[in-house]
C-alpha cells in the first residue's frame, strides 16, 4: 500500500459540544492539535466523549438547532465538512460503516466516490481485502452474511482503500478474536506508515497499540484532557490514577478470576440435543407445517427436521440455573447463530431445543401467571410474552434493541409490553423502583431522558443489558457484554453477572474477552472456523 506521505493536520480551538436534552456539554472547551503523521492513542472512561470527538473530527455530527457545537475544528485547515475524503472513520458498530450489499462493492465505494480512476480501484479494492483478511472471500460475497468481526474488518477496508490523510478509528478490534486483534493492528499500522498518514485510535485494548503509538491522550470528565504525553510517560506517571479513574492500563484487571470449582448448579433450564443451526430460516409456509407437526407431538420432545442448509451441527449442552457458560471461537464460527438458535429466534434446522419444566413454568419475580400459560417444550414456538419472561437476549449491536425516545422509555419498555400481553395490571410505584435500580446499577441514572442513540458505546451496551434484565428473564444471553467498557464499568457488570447466577439466573456469554471468561469461571464451548468463513453471523 505505497503512496507519497501525506498526513492530516487535525485542530481543536475551544471545542464543545452538547447533545441535546443533556443537561451539561459531553465535550467543553477542547483545545487539540495533531501533526500530520502522528500516531495518537485516545483514552477515557465510558462516556468522556471519545467517540464523539471522533465524530466531530471526522465531520459527522450534525448541529441541526445550531446549538450544539461550540469552537472550530479543522483538517488540514478546513473543516471536516469541506474535507471529506481527507479523514476515513471506522465507528465502533460496524454495521454503520457498511453501504453495499456485496464486500466488493462496499470496499470500492469510497474509491468511487472520491472519483478514483476506474482501473485503480479494482486493484486498491483487493489490496485493502488482504490487508484486513478477507481476500479468500468472493468479491460477490453477500456482506450481510458476514460476522460481527468481519463486518469490523470489511469497515476497515473501505476506510484503507481511500488512502485517506487521517485514519479516525473507534475500537477497531474490539469485535474480533484473539488472533484477527494483531492481525488487524499490523494492517492499520502498515497502512498508516506506507502512506503517512495521521492514525487516532480509541480502544481499550491498550497494550497492543501503546508500543507503537507517538501520544496518548486520556480525556476526562467533560471531555477535557487529563494527560497527553508519549505512552511509556503517561502509563508509568499516571498508572494509579488512569485506574482509579476506570481507565484501562496494561497488565491490570480489575477482578480476579473466579475459582468455581467446588460451586454447584441447580436445576437444569434448557437441553439441546443433536442441534444443528444456521442463519438461513423457513418460509411462512414451512413454520405453520412445523407448527402442526409439533402439536402432534404434543409435550413429546422430537426433532423436527427441516430441509434448511446446515451450518453447524451435533451439538449437545444441558443449561443449568445459575451456571455461566461462555462460548468461544474464532470470527465467523457461528458463536452468534448458536446463541439466537438458543434463544428461540431462530430455528434449527435439526434436533431438538428443549425448555425444561422449571424453565416452562418460571413466573419471574413477579408472582401471577407471568407469560401466560405454561409454555411449550419447544423454544421457537413461544409466545413474545412466554419469551419475554424467560430468556433475555443482548445483541451484539446494542441499537438493534432500541426503539423508544428516552432511556428510561427503554428500561420501562420490557415491563409494560410483557403486562400488555398478558394483561396483568402494572404498578407503576414497582416500574418505577425497578427503573431506577436498574439505572443505578448500571451507572445510566444521569441519562435516563438523554435518547439511547447519544450514548457512548459503552452506554449504549450497559442500557441494552439493563433492558433486558428488566423482565428479570431466567435466561440470559449476552453476545460480546463487555463492548465498550471501561475498567470500572467492567468490573460492576461482572459483579452484576456474579450476583445473578447466585440468585439462580443462566448466563450465557458470546465473548472474546479472556478475562470476562476468567472472572466469571463456569463451563466453556468452542466453536472452530467453519469450512466456508464468512458463511454465517458469529
Amino acid at each position: 500500500m505505497e503512496a507519497t506521505p501525506r498526513g492530516a493536520r487535525i485542530e481543536l480551538n475551544n471545542f464543545s459540544w452538547h447533545h441535546p436534552g443533556r443537561p451539561e456539554p459531553v465535550i467543553s472547551g477542547l483545545n487539540l492539535t495533531i501533526n500530520p503523521g502522528e500516531k495518537v492513542l485516545l483514552l477515557g472512561t465510558s462516556g468522556a466523549g471519545k467517540s464523539t470527538l471522533l465524530h466531530a473530527i471526522a465531520g459527522v455530527l450534525h448541529d441541526d438547532d445550531g446549538e450544539s457545537a461550540g469552537g472550530t475544528i479543522t483538517i488540514n485547515g478546513q473543516a471536516p465538512a469541506e474535507a471529506r475524503g481527507t479523514a476515513g472513520m471506522m465507528q465502533q458498530d460496524p454495521e454503520s460503516s457498511i453501504v453495499m450489499a456485496t464486500v466488493g462493492n462496499d470496499v470500492a465505494f469510497g474509491p468511487e466516490n472520491l472519483r478514483v480512476p476506474r482501473e485503480e480501484i479494482w486493484g486498491r479494492v483487493t489490496e485493502a481485502l488482504t490487508a484486513v483478511g478477507l481476500n479468500h472471500l468472493p468479491l460477490d460475497h453477500p456482506s450481510s452474511a458476514l460476522s460481527g468481526g468481519q463486518k469490523q474488518r470489511l469497515g476497515l477496508a473501505g476506510i484503507l482503500s481511500m488512502h485517506p490523510g487521517a485514519m479516525i478509528l473507534d475500537e477497531p478490534t474490539a469485535n474480533l478474536d484473539p488472533s484477527g486483534v494483531q492481525e488487524v493492528r499490523d494492517s492499520i499500522l502498515t497502512a498508516a506508515e506506507a502512506t503517512g498518514a495521521t492514525l487516532l485510535v480509541v480502544e481499550h485494548r491498550v497494550s497492543i497499540w501503546a508500543p507503537h503509538m507517538d501520544r496518548i491522550i486520556v480525556l476526562g470528565e467533560g471531555g477535557t484532557i487529563t494527560h497527553d504525553g508519549a505512552p511509556d510517560t503517561v502509563l508509568t506517571e499516571a498508572r494509579q490514577e488512569l485506574i482509579d479513574a476506570g481507565v484501562w492500563v496494561p497488565n491490570y484487571v480489575p477482578r480476579a478470576p473466579q475459582n468455581d470449582s467446588d460451586s454447584e448448579h441447580g436445576e437444569a433450564l434448557l437441553r439441546a440435543e443433536n442441534l444443528s443451526i444456521t442463519r438461513a430460516q423457513p418460509t411462512p409456509k414451512q413454520r405453520r407445517a412445523r407448527r402442526r407437526t409439533i402439536k402432534r407431538l404434543g409435550d413429546t420432545p422430537a426433532p423436527v427436521p427441516t430441509d434448511l442448509p446446515v451450518l453447524r451441527s451435533g451439538i449437545n449442552l444441558t443449561l443449568h440455573a445459575g451456571e455461566h457458560l461462555s462460548v468461544l471461537g474464532p470470527n465467523g464460527a457461528g458463536k452468534s447463530t448458536l446463541a439466537l438458535t438458543l434463544a428461540g429466534l431462530l430455528t434449527a434446522p435439526n434436533g431438538t431445543l428443549t425448555a425444561t419444566d422449571a424453565l416452562r413454568n418460571y413466573d419471574g419475580n413477579h408472582g401471577g401467571n407471568h407469560g401466560g400459560e405454561r409454555a411449550h417444550w419447544d423454544v421457537p414456538t413461544w409466545t413474545p410474552a412466554q419469551m419475554l419472561s424467560r430468556i433475555g437476549y443482548v445483541f451484539q449491536e446494542p441499537e438493534y434493541q432500541f426503539i423508544r425516545g428516552t432511556v428510561r422509555e427503554e428500561l420501562e419498555l420490557g415491563p409494560r409490553r410483557l403486562a400488555a400481553l398478558t394483561r396483568e395490571p402494572l404498578n407503576e410505584d414497582d416500574l418505577a423502583a425497578r427503573t431506577n435500580e436498574l439505572a443505578t446499577r448500571l451507572r445510566l441514572t444521569h441519562l435516563l431522558d438523554a435518547n439511547p442513540f447519544t450514548l457512548s458505546g459503552g452506554e449504549k451496551r450497559r442500557l441494552s443489558v439493563a433492558s433486558a434484565l428488566a423482565t428479570a428473564p431466567k435466561i440470559l444471553i449476552l453476545d460480546e457484554p463487555t463492548f465498550g467498557q471501561d475498567a470500572r464499568t467492567w468490573a460492576e457488570l461482572v459483579d452484576l453477572i456474579r450476583e445473578l447466577l447466585a440468585g439462580g439466573t443462566a448466563i450465557i456469554s458470546i465473548t472474546h474477552d479472556e478475562d470476562y471468561t476468567a472472572a466469571l469461571g463456569g463451563n466453556h464451548i468452542t466453536l472452530e472456523a467453519t469450512a466456508t468463513p464468512g458463511k454465517e453471523n458469529a
